[in-house]
């Protein structure tokens, strides 16, 4: 068997080896043309090797050695006085060249080597001599002095900007002594979990059963922040002041992170500027800012719809893999207006309400199906994904930041009113229906049917028809006010007809069930606060006692069933006498539960609701009067 050449032979076959005296030809006294084109080859192939290694090879007498890691690496060097020349700034040398010189300098640098060498030496045998704490706290103290370089670098000085007209930030201390002593009671409540967060590393959940802290080592503290602007309306300034302490020195944005846009959002930048707004202490306002330049990155997407996570560090963002076809959510890239709005006040940047406005812009050129906002929109191409409509989880808080858009511009954006009247009118002619016992419900859209479940979650939407019903179309304030209430109504009934008298998390509307959770995975309670946001906020309008009433109930009922050693706790399945903990207290009971059980049983003029807007996690910023309601480049205030 031939083995097969690398080369083609065009087809000829080598012919066998024969030893003997004709197998040799005779000699040939010229060669052959392909023989001289080959020596040829060979030849100039030599001559460009020669060349090449006169004109290319590394001279030593040229350049300092690039080996050896010192600053001066590969920098040419010339004594411009023995025939060198000056080029464009770089310095090359001429014909008489120094070799003495060079030689010294070469000794030179060797004996820097050694020295730096015997140097390096002396220091490590310093290093081994000492303690492995006195080590680790070496390496510490260097941390926290690139730490606090870092923060100098971010900390840039931010323009004097006057506070709007704050009106009810203190008092709110009722007269009756019973509705005193229930608000005394929701104060305790509060400081009871509280103090799984008192430590140096105070993380960012609370596992209270376990009296353990997710996230110790955590540079975040959500808890801390998200529960800011409560301690302040308790009146809670000394322990006001220790978490301002921690969030100075520790609250740390530049981690390698990936975090959700939206609920950095609602929670951090809400929960900040809240407590700037309050206290006036400039160390949130500027917090508040350094986080918003870290989610800015998300917005880098063909639409301008922002991604749903963002990575602090590198600023890449990307979508949850469960959402439709890579989409991003409707509550999520919808709930940014008030606080960014917010950013361009307090910065004079117009970049936060320019991302703001895209968004508004572009959904305002989208058909809907049947006037209903669908809970996927895909960034990359600005289409819709599936057409599922809700007014509870991924959609909720995006109709609420239209409401409060208008009523944070101090009713002059006439353009967000309008969104929000076309979409009620929307959702109640094709979402909200009465059950066969008379319970008023708002279901959810799925492929071109109704669902007839309502979550927990949409319960917060009473209080935002209440909240919206002066100024309505038609005169129809009376109408939402009343639908408002009947909201309120079904979304107490299914806490009533629990075992715990607490919600579950879904609850259906099918045949003789109602109001009642049928599944299994939706029959536990995670300390939520809709129920009682839309207590408070019936209870402001109206004033009828029965929503305190309620809102006790549900106070009572945590504090029975949720309490554990170290704070509260979700339950598993509220139909269950002998409840199981989750053992997680949430940062929005400490941010909104509590804080809108505290308001429901204080006076009217605490957090007056003609001078603040809460935003989705109960963080209230003020109304700011716009000058300038389309807050072209810098934003016009009076």
């Amino acid at each position: 068997m031939t083995t097969p050449a690398l080369l083609p032979l065009s087809g000829r076959r080598l012919p066998p080896l024969n030893l003997g005296a004709s197998a040799f030809p005779h000699h040939r006294a010229t060669l052959r043309l392909s023989e001289k084109f080959i020596l040829l080859l060979i030849l100039s192939a030599f001559i460009t090797l020669c060349f090449g290694a006169f004109f290319f090879l590394p001279d030593s007498s040229k350049h300092k050695r690039f080996d050896l890691g010192l600053e001066d690496v590969l920098i040419p060097h010339v004594d411009t006085s023995k025939g060198g020349k000056n080029l464009g700034g770089f310095l090359i040398h001429g014909q008489g060249h120094d070799e003495h010189r060079h030689r010294e300098e070469e000794e030179r640098l060797r004996n820097k080597i050694r020295a730096d060498h015997e140097k390096a030496l002396e220091e490590a045998k310093e290093k081994l001599k000492k303690s492995r704490d006195e080590i680790q706290a070496e390496i510490q103290t260097e941390k926290n002095k690139v730490v606090q370089e870092l923060k100098k670098k971010d900390s840039k000085p931010l323009p004097p900007v006057p506070l709007p007209n704050l009106i009810g930030i203190n008092s709110g201390e009722p007269a009756d002594p019973d509705i005193r002593e229930k608000r005394n009671k929701i104060k305790e409540f509060y400081l009871n979990p509280w103090e799984g967060f008192r430590a140096p590393n105070p993380g960012n959940t609370l596992r209270p059963k376990n009296k353990k802290v997710i996230g110790r080592n955590s540079q975040m503290g959500a808890t801390i922040v998200d529960a800011l602007d409560t301690l302040y309306i308790m009146g809670l300034h000394d322990e006001f002041r220790e978490a301002q302490e921690w969030i100075d020195k520790n609250l740390d944005f530049s981690v390698n992170s990936e975090v959700s846009v939206f609920e950095v959002n609602i929670r951090f930048i809400g929960g900040l500027l809240a407590a700037y707004y309050l206290s006036g202490q400039e160390v949130f306002k500027i917090k508040a800012v350094q986080l918003a330049g870290k989610l800015l990155p998300a917005f880098n997407t063909p639409t301008g719809i922002p991604w749903a996570m963002v990575n602090l560090k590198s600023g890449v963002g990307r979508n949850w893999g469960w959402a439709s076809a890579g989409s991003s959510i409707l509550a999520e890239f919808g709930t940014l207006h008030m606080e960014f709005v917010h950013l361009s006040y307090l910065t004079g940047d117009p970049v936060y309400y320019n991302k703001v406005m895209h968004i508004r812009k572009l959904l305002q050129k989208m058909d809907r199906p049947n006037g209903l906002y669908p809970n996927y929109l895909n960034p990359r191409t600005g289409r819709w994904g599936q057409h599922h409509t809700s007014v509870g989880g991924l959609g909720d808080s995006f109709y609420e930041y239209l409401l409060k858009a208008w009523l944070m511009s101090d009713k002059t954006d006439t353009e967000a009113r309008k969104m929000y009247d076309d979409a009620i009118e929307a959702i109640e002619k094709h979402l909200i229906r009465k059950s066969n016992g008379g319970l008023t419900f708002i279901g959810e859209w799925k492929n071109g049917h109704l669902e007839r479940k309502m979550g927990h979650l949409t319960c917060f939407a009473g209080g935002m028809f209440a909240l919206g019903a002066d100024g309505s179309r038609d005169d129809k304030a009376g109408h939402y006010l009343q639908l408002g209430a009947e909201i309120a109504h079904t979304c107490h009934e299914s806490y009533d007809r629990t075992t715990l008298k607490l919600g579950p998390e879904a609850f259906k509307f099918d045949g003789g069930v109602e109001a009642v959770a049928v599944r299994q995975n939706e029959k536990y309670y995670i300390l939520r606060p809709e129920v009682i946001e839309t207590y408070w906020y019936m209870w402001r309008f109206t004033h009828d006692p029965k929503y305190r009433q309620w809102g006790w109930e549900a106070a009572q009922a945590i504090d029975k069933y949720c309490r554990v050693s170290g704070g509260f706790s979700g339950v598993k399945d509220v139909y269950s006498s002998s409840p199981t903990y989750d053992d997680v207290q949430q940062s929005f009971f400490l941010a909104e539960t509590l804080k809108y059980l505290y308001l429901l049983f204080s006076n009217d003029d605490l957090l007056p609701l003609d001078n603040w807007v809460f935003n989705t996690e109960a963080h209230p910023l003020p109304v700011l009067h716009l000058a300038n309601t389309t807050l072209s480049g810098n934003p016009a205030y009076r």
